[in-house]
C-alpha cells in the first residue's frame, strides 16, 4: 500500500463535469444531476483500500448528517478493475448496498474524471460551494487505519458548517492520505 497525499492545487477551480455509471441504479449520472445548491462533496474512494475501509462508517454518518442540510455527496471509484477486481462495478454495488451508502457510487472506467479532478489517492475529498468552486481539498479527519484516533469527519464537518453558514473556509487544509489510485 503506497501512502499517497492529495495533490495541493489552488482552490477556487470549477468542478469538472462528468457522466458516469451509478453502480447501484445502473443509470448514468452527471454532475448536474447530483450537485447541490449549497455544497457538493466529491470523494474518490474504492473498495479494497484499507484507508477507505477504515472510514466507511464515518462517511456514511457524515453524509447522513449533512444530506438533510442540503449537501450533496458523490463517491467515485476510478481504479483499474482488471488488476484490482475487488473494485469492479459489481463489487462497488455490493459495498454500497452493504454499507447503505446514502450517496451514489459512480464508476470512472476511463479514469478521465479522476484526472480532471487531479485525484491521486483514496480517499481524496473536494468540496464545492454553491457556484461549484472548490473551497476545500483535504482530509476527512486525523484518523488513519494504524492510529487509535476515532473517525469523526471533523475537518470536513468544519468546512461544511462554514459553507452552510456562508462563511469562508480556511485555506489551511491538511491533505488526505491514502492508497494511490490504481492507474491502468
Amino acid at each position: 500500500m503506497a501512502r499517497t497525499e492529495t495533490l495541493k492545487i489552488p482552490l477556487g477551480y470549477k468542478a469538472p463535469d462528468f457522466k458516469l455509471l451509478n453502480t447501484v441504479s445502473g443509470r448514468e449520472m452527471t454532475l448536474g444531476d447530483l450537485k447541490s445548491e449549497k455544497a457538493t462533496v466529491v470523494m474518490f474512494i474504492c473498495n479494497h483500500c484499507p484507508f477507505v475501509k477504515h472510514i466507511q462508517q464515518g462517511l456514511v454518518d457524515l453524509a447522513n448528517d449533512y444530506i438533510p442540510k442540503g449537501v450533496s455527496f458523490i463517491a467515485i471509484s476510478s481504479n483499474d478493475v482488471v488488476n484490482y477486481p475487488d473494485d469492479s462495478p459489481e463489487k462497488m454495488k455490493e459495498v454500497a448496498q452493504n454499507w447503505n451508502y446514502p450517496f451514489p457510487y459512480l464508476y470512472d472506467e476511463t479514469q478521465d474524471v479522476a484526472r480532471a479532478y487531479e485525484a491521486v489517492c483514496t480517499p481524496d475529498f473536494s468540496i464545492f460551494d454553491s457556484e461549484m468552486k472548490c473551497v476545500y481539498r483535504g482530509q476527512l479527519d486525523d484518523s488513519r487505519p494504524e492510529s487509535s484516533i476515532p473517525v469523526t469527519g471533523k475537518d470536513i464537518r468544519v468546512a461544511l458548517d462554514l459553507i452552510l453558514e456562508r462563511r469562508e473556509v480556511s485555506a489551511e487544509q491538511k491533505p488526505s492520505i491514502g492508497c494511490n489510485i490504481k492507474w491502468k
